[in-house]
């Protein structure tokens, strides 16, 4: 690669940032990647020094070894099909090292400030007080840290905490013992309400949700749900009906397990992904609720009326979507809204490039690893963007298309089908490179 390539700054060295080091380090173009912690990993980083990582003690990944393995780097042969995070950031930790990425990234270093300068090049502030340039942005800060907190009247005397930061039944608050609110349905909410909800922990656990939810496990006839994937040809609205009335059937009625019924069908939510969830309210280890009216010093007081006493609440209530390094109003999510091209690039911003920026079914692992095709494509020069009138259009489409079926949630505002997006991505790949062909 000539001296002139573009020069790239990566911010943050968890899976999407050093997956894009790779690809860039592939191509021979050169970059700098910024970890504002001392190692790498993210979010899978347990007790990450940085704050960022959502990760607790007993926390297993919802998706099966066979849809998070980078396309050149086989996960180990000896994994159990759900591997802790341990054996994840493990993994990780052999990738940066086999690929001679650690090298490259600079770590205890935050990036602080992005601004645009002349020629639409960016002008990057580094926590040390270095001010350096670059061609090409690429964001991979990641999405599961700013957690979101609700609000509601009055106040709670007892301990609190959200998912984000819990870490063990016992540090630094000891569940044993104790009245038990958790409240949210996602993932979080499934595994921690499943693990305080032990007769030896928790003395009564308890679970808010606003809404009835659909709860998938994670096995189906012996193998792993996302292990069977439905042809990318197939049409979404037939493949999805398909997904419907599989999940129906492996779950039945929610409110056999004494859960509200939900107000949409499969799918039409983030799934929430569960084996032991569904067991611990069949064996009335946990006791569904309905959403909450108001704080009551001691208690809570939820909208059928009832008051619950609850020493502890988990709020297991997702996040915001935040870069703190960009002042700029246009590159600012309002409620998780943040439409982009691609769901990578807001148009007029072609050289910054958000990557892992979406909730992919089934995998947000190697979701980045797919999206740096275009970026490397891009910054070589073997792919044009269509003009913003163009890149306009098909982002409303693309919104439609993802999000059409979803209920409106702060949530559902970045959903994908990994395996459409991927096939949809290469093929505008091919298509931006013959742009890149035609004449000026």
């Amino acid at each position: 690669m000539a001296n002139d390539a573009p020069r790239s700054c990566i911010i943050g060295a968890g899976c999407s940032g050093f997956t894009m080091a790779k690809r860039l380090a592939d191509h021979g173009l050169p970059y700098d990647c910024f970890e504002m912690s001392d190692d790498i990993g993210g979010n899978w980083y347990f007790k990450n020094p940085n704050g960022a990582s959502s990760c607790y003690q007993s926390l297993h990944i919802d998706t099966s070894k066979w849809r998070l393995a980078f396309e050149d780097f086989p996960v180990p042969q000896d994994w159990p099909d759900f591997p802790h995070h341990s054996q994840l950031l493990q993994y990780f930790h052999d990738y940066v090292d086999h690929f001679g990425l650690r090298e490259t990234i600079t770590f205890n270093t935050a990036v602080t400030d992005c601004e645009r300068i002349e020629g639409g090049r960016w002008r990057v502030t580094l926590s040390t007080g270095e001010q350096r340039e670059y061609d090409a942005l690429c964001v991979a800060n990641g999405h599961h840290w700013d957690a979101r907190m609700p609000e509601y009247p009055g106040s709670f005397d007892g301990y609190q905490v959200h998912s984000h930061n819990y870490t063990d039944p016992f540090e630094p608050f000891d569940f044993r013992g104790k009245n038990v609110l958790v409240v949210g349905a996602g993932n979080s909410a499934m595994d921690i309400s499943s693990e305080l909800s032990q007769r030896p922990l928790a003395k009564k656990l308890m679970i808010s949700m606003r809404r009835g939810i659909w709860v998938i496990p994670k096995y189906s006839d012996g193998v792993p749900m996302d292990k069977a994937t439905l042809p990318a040809w197939m049409p979404a609205k037939l493949g999805r009906k398909l997904a419907q009335m599989k999940i129906k059937k492996l779950m039945g009625k929610p409110s056999d397990y004494g859960l509200p019924e939900p107000d949409h069908e499969p799918l039409e939510a983030h799934p929430s992904v569960s084996s032991e969830f569904l067991l611990r309210v069949g064996s009335g280890d946990i006791q569904p609720k309905g959403a909450i009216d108001r704080l009551d010093d001691d208690g809570v007081l939820f909208t059928d009326g009832s008051r619950e006493p609850v020493d502890a609440i988990v709020w297991a209530t997702g996040y915001n979507v935040t870069f703190p390094f960009f002042q700029q109003d246009a590159l600012t999510p309002k409620e998780n809204v943040f439409p982009l091209y691609k769901r990578m690039v807001k148009p007029g911003f072609e050289n910054l490039f958000f990557l892992g920026l979406a909730q992919p079914l089934p995998t947000l692992v190697n979701f980045a690893e797919q999206q740096s095709k275009l970026v490397a494509a891009a910054l070589t020069g073997r792919y044009e963007f269509p003009d913003e009138g163009e890149m306009a259009q098909v982002i409303e489409a693309d919104e439609r298309a993802y999000l059409g079926h979803f209920y409106d949630s702060p949530r559902h505002r970045m959903q994908v089908d990994f395996d459409s997006y991927v096939h949809d991505l290469l093929s505008e790949i091919e298509k931006g490179a013959k742009r890149a062909k035609q004449p000026a």
